[in-house]
């Protein structure tokens, strides 16, 4: 066996190459025909150069015979996913002349479903690599991105390797070259040409998409049985391709009617028909920094913290008399959210847990000492929450005069950003805007957000007293539902609930917001 025989070009099958180095000659022949829609040169003592034409389109380096370069292995644009066609390298993990083994990762690949590692499947040495960057943008499967060597020494002889495609008619195999089965006439053919395949030779030679009827079979009478495709497969018999044929007419059975009169212009009538305007105007408004902020925030705190939710329906009753009662008695006005915010800074009060936030980079909870309650204010540049401090220790008129301080300035954008910046719970309330209720998204780095919803009039029964001559009759209340976001991590269902029970419990006796 020649040194030609001996170092053959390495063909493309699937995620990496396969060698075909010092096998014989049939066997290549019979492997490349039978199995890999690919093309390759095979050179035999350099008198005979055949090319398998089980594909349209071939690749070859820009010398094939295998005394010009050393062995090697051409790594093709691998299929990554069943619906990839085609690929993009976003970049290389090693340089040329790097080792790698089995596993590592050569390059990371853009497919159409997501970015994907393209891992070694065995030991070797990168010496070429034969696209990068702008060349290795969409690149059909199976084009060649890189020479790789089982010898370091090997390395520099692929300096100006370069792989060309080439859009040539394949060359057809003659079959006096490989050794194959001869056709014969079909004399010793007993049946039909329609029923000449074997169910199971018919199905194979569909799948392989070559017509195998011009086999000879060894079935009875001529057919051609599942074992002859597979043995012209292996052989590399040439088949033609399958081709449709059209299905036979079928006679018309149905029963001859008489013929109808034809349509004149007066049987038409004429519909008028709409004027849809297909094109509409609109206009593309670029993202301020500050949406931008908050859009990547929002997404990394839906999708990095574990996110559940608990609402309660409150009575809004006794608050909606509270506010009355003050301005009238008093002078003072207070809107329903200062009278939340009261309630919710007592309600973390008497519940630490919900006022806390977690560390991801020590993964531990952290239990804030203040209660600094941040309040979402809607801006033309976007969604601020500025803070409340020491809410707990502040009164109703104080929570009053400091939301609307800060809110004014928020929509100003003069704020400081130790003013919204940080906090330890969050309120977002949309009653104004007749939002009945939704749920929010958490302010990381807190660990809970309140969304309020504005209040409803409900129908509401009165309870059943044992022994009374008669019952209360059902009563309209003002009916709110708020909605507690919470980071799993950081506080758990039950705390959630106690939260809540005393937030209703503070808002259905006002009373206690005033001490």
């Amino acid at each position: 066996m020649t040194l030609a025989m001996q170092s053959l070009l390495r063909i493309k099958n699937g995620h990496r190459a396969m060698s075909l180095t010092r096998r014989p000659l049939e066997r290549v022949v019979r492997t490349m025909i039978s199995g890999w829609p690919r093309t390759v040169v095979i050179a035999n003592d350099f008198t005979k150069v055949f090319t398998l034409t089980s594909s349209s389109r071939k690749y070859s380096s820009t010398s094939i015979l295998a005394t010009d370069y050393p062995p090697h292995t051409i790594f093709p644009m691998p299929a990554l996913s069943p619906t990839m066609e085609t690929g993009t390298i976003a970049s290389w993990n090693l340089k040329e002349g790097d080792d790698f083994s089995a596993g590592d990762v050569l390059c990371s690949i853009e497919t159409d479903k997501a970015s994907v590692d393209f891992e070694a499947q065995d030991d070797g040495i990168l010496a070429k690599i034969l696209r990068d960057g702008p060349t290795a943008q969409e690149l059909p499967v199976g084009t060649p991105i890189c020479v790789v060597v089982e010898d370091v020494d090997d390395v520099s002889a692929f300096a100006d390797f370069v792989a060309e495609q080439q859009e040539s008619d394949p060359v057809a195999v003659s079959p006096a070259d490989v050794s194959s089965p001869k056709a014969t006439p079909e004399s010793k053919r007993t049946v039909a040409d329609e029923f000449i395949l074997m169910p199971s030779a018919r199905h194979l030679s569909h799948s392989k998409g070559v017509d195998a009827t011009g086999l000879v079979g060894t079935g009875k009478g001529g057919r051609i049985t599942k074992g002859d495709v597979l043995k012209a497969l292996e052989l590399g018999t040439p088949m033609p391709p399958l081709q449709n044929k059209a299905a036979p007419p079928v006679a018309d059975t149905r029963t001859p009617q008489a013929p109808t009169k034809p349509l004149s212009l007066s049987d038409l009538v004429d519909l008028p028909l709409p004027n849809i305007e297909t094109n509409g105007a609109f206009e593309d408004v670029s993202n301020n920094n500050m949406r931008k902020v908050i859009a990547r925030r929002l997404t990394e705190a839906k999708s990095e913290i574990p996110h559940y939710y608990t609402s309660m329906e409150i009575e809004l009753d006794n608050v909606l008399s509270l506010r009355k009662s003050l301005v009238k008695n008093h002078d003072v006005k207070v809107s329903v959210n200062d009278l939340i915010i009261r309630s919710s800074a007592l309600a973390l009060r008497d519940v630490p847990e919900v006022n806390a936030s977690f560390n991801p980079n020590t993964n531990q909870v952290s239990m804030h000492d203040s209660i600094d309650i941040s309040v979402a204010v809607a801006t033309p540049s976007g969604l601020i929450t500025p803070i409340v401090p020491h809410t707990d220790r502040l009164g109703l008129a104080d929570i009053s005069s400091s939301v609307r301080d800060l809110a004014g300035r928020a929509r100003d954008g003069k704020l400081q950003p130790n003013e919204y910046q940080g906090g330890t719970f969050c309120i977002s309330n949309l009653g104004m805007f007749g939002i009945d209720e939704f749920s929010a998204v958490i302010n990381p780095p807190q660990a809970a957000i309140l969304a309020v919803g504005g209040g409803t009039a409900r129908v509401v029964p009165t309870p059943w007293i044992d022994g009374a001559t008669e019952q209360e009759p059902p009563q309209v209340k003002s009916i709110m539902t708020a909605r507690l976001s919470a980071d799993r991590r950081v506080v758990d269902e039950a705390s959630a609930g106690l939260f809540l029970s005393a937030l209703k419990h503070y808002l259905s006796k006002p009373e206690l917001l005033i001490l």
